[in-house]
């Protein structure tokens, strides 16, 4: 999900997944996958940033945790 802002100011969270494609007029127009088209402030450039972060965040891999986790001993 990424935070986008209509032309109007209203601010709007929108599924990246949706995304077909991003036109470039004087305004930036996305179309989704279900032909719904919205207008936003930010440029197409702004756009693909966000989802590109929002991606990394979603898939990064995990960092190693700061003390050594201890497994317990085999039982005998």
């Amino acid at each position: 999900m990424i935070r986008l802002t209509r032309l109007s100011h209203a601010a709007l969270v929108l599924n990246s997944d949706l995304i077909e494609h991003i036109d470039v007029t004087p305004d930036t127009v996305i179309t989704l996958t279900t032909g719904q088209i919205l207008r936003v402030r930010e440029t197409a450039e702004e756009v693909v940033e966000r989802i590109v972060d929002f991606r990394r965040r979603i898939f990064a891999v995990p960092e190693e945790p700061a003390v050594p986790v201890q497994l317990p001993e085999e039982l005998d």
